[in-house]
């Protein structure tokens, strides 16, 4: 009688195609691929695979070095062409199963301790070559893609042409883009941001994760991006600028950057701001003898910090006397009497809306400089 060797041999086509349905059947990225190419390029990858088994089956189980080194080579090609590790670890033991059940018909009662002896260690000394080599080829995929696309970011910032950059990147930036500036509270893993703005956008995103920049292809939901930034990876605040094509990137960028500045500058709460919420503050913010001066006109309460928190919290509450007497857990009559010092310090009246004004420019003064 043929010994067990020869006899899988002669089941090699069937076993290949059992495993080839069964890939194409349960595991969701083969299901995915076309019949030409289940039937092409993944059934010659098992049909080397079952030559393997046959030889480490000859062999007494053992993986020999070269048979070591193409599962190495082959699992490397896998990540090159972005075949999932789950997919890959998923054919393997697919395959396993099935060589198993082929093993049950073929062998003699004496034969299959020993026959199944050698397939896991087959699968003992390949499974951990095949993971790692995917790993480290798929860490040094992802290391090449972060170089062009940061590439791709630095030419669109700074001006530069970009066309190459964007081919190598496989990146379309023809469109509009939100150019945003991030700063948050704690120091979330680049990964979790990453991931984050990618998985709301739908699209790789070009991102500066040192200068804390990046750019949404489109028209974003921006107030509900920084929400789900803030709930998914912390509190932050954001600010954005449009830019209609790649030329307007970097003033866009310049912008958000100013934005984002004057609101951490203010201390405004987090959340997500344009220039258009702080317009005044902005214009305010322009250097210059005027805005010393302005913000003078509160030396006077320097003496008396309760004034100045008084003044702040009234013109926090939209001049609303209740509420600002209820944030200061003050009575109204206590309220009204420290607005009236502030008013003989100053010289200017809360009651006079022009003064009042002057007044809450001045706050806003103090605290850009």
């Amino acid at each position: 009688m043929p010994d067990l060797h020869t006899r899988m041999a002669a089941r090699g086509g069937d076993v290949t195609a059992a495993i080839v349905a069964r890939c194409a059947a349960e595991v969701p990225y083969y299901r995915d691929l076309s019949p030409r190419v289940i039937e092409g390029e993944v059934a010659r990858s098992i049909a080397a695979v079952h030559g393997l088994l046959l030889r480490t089956l000859r062999d007494g189980g053992e993986v020999g070095r070269g048979d070591l080194t193409l599962l190495i080579e082959w699992s490397a090609r896998r990540a090159e062409d972005r075949v999932p590790l789950e997919a890959v670890t998923a054919a393997y033991l697919i395959g396993a199963r099935a060589w198993w059940e082929a093993l049950v018909e073929a062998a003699e009662p004496g034969e299959l301790a020993d026959a199944g002896a050698a397939l896991l260690s087959c699968l003992y000394s390949a499974l951990p070559a095949v993971v790692l080599a995917h790993r480290q080829t798929l860490e040094d995929l992802h290391s090449e893609d972060k170089r062009v696309r940061q590439a791709l970011l630095s030419a669109l910032l700074e001006g530069r042409p970009y066309a190459e950059a964007a081919r190598a990147a496989g990146i379309e930036v023809s469109g509009g883009h939100e150019v945003v500036a991030f700063a948050f509270e704690d120091d979330p893993p680049t990964r979790s941001v990453q991931s984050c703005l990618d998985a709301c956008t739908g699209v790789p995103v070009l991102m500066d994760h040192v200068a804390g920049i990046a750019l949404l292809p489109g028209g974003p939901d921006l107030p509900d991006l920084a929400a789900t930034l803030a709930r998914d990876v912390g509190p932050l605040v954001a600010a954005a600028a449009p830019a209609r094509e790649p030329a307007d990137v970097p003033a866009a960028a310049a912008e958000a950057g100013r934005v984002l500045d004057l609101v951490r500058r203010l201390g405004r709460p987090p959340g997500f701001y344009r220039l258009d919420d702080v317009l005044l503050e902005h214009q305010l913010a322009r250097p210059g003898a005027a805005l010393h001066r302005l913000a003078a006109k509160l030396d006077p309460l320097d003496p008396h910090p309760y004034l100045l928190e008084t003044l702040r919290v009234f013109t926090e509450h939209g001049h609303n006397r209740s509420r600002a007497a209820l944030a200061l857990h003050v009575h109204r009559n206590t309220l009204d009497y420290r607005l009236q010092r502030v008013g003989a310090l100053t010289g200017l009246d809360v009651a006079v809306p022009a003064q009042a004004r002057l007044l809450q420019a001045a706050l806003t003064a103090r605290d850009l400089l």
